[in-house]
């Protein structure tokens, strides 16, 4: 004695409807936007990064090659090129994570230093990098030397 559901299920359309299609579309819609604005801002960054290297007294293409453009920003803010190491220890949960931030953190105040600017511009490149990036590369700030030290050709 058991019940039949062929009846249920035959009663019911699962075929797609047009509200599956529309939402469907409108999802596909905001993702393509989302990567458009996010195209966008890595070009404008690229730009900043590539005038910020060279204020810097460094070549511009050295800010598109990967690795090698942290390499190179390391050097203009004075830290030791070997401190990118400390970026391979984020495959350690927690340790490595706090390891990766505190870099970050130091990177980011060095590199305000450099341009002659305190720990508030370091807060601000630190969160907002896009934006803090483009004003440093494009605004008046001129580069004072690694980690704002400055430096001198005389000898």
């Amino acid at each position: 004695m058991g019940y039949d559901y062929s009846s249920y299920y035959a009663a019911r359309d699962y075929s797609t409807t047009a509200l599956d299609t529309t939402l469907f579309g409108a999802a596909m819609g905001v993702i393509i936007f989302a990567l458009l604005v996010g195209l966008v801002i890595g070009i404008i960054q690229l730009v900043a990064m590539w005038k910020l290297y060279k204020k810097a007294g460094q070549a511009g293409w050295k800010s598109i090659i990967p690795i090698y453009n942290l390499v190179t920003l390391f050097k203009i803010v004075g830290l030791s090129p070997w401190l990118i190491l400390v970026y391979l220890l984020a495959i350690v949960p927690f340790i490595g994570w706090i390891a990766g931030i505190a870099l970050t953190a130091i990177l980011c105040y060095k590199l305000a230093l450099s341009f002659g600017k305190d720990i508030g511009w370091a807060v601000g490149l630190y969160f907002l990098a896009p934006i803090f990036y483009m004003i440093l590369a494009f605004g008046k700030s001129e580069y004072v030397g690694p980690g704002g030290v400055q430096t001198t050709n005389a000898e």
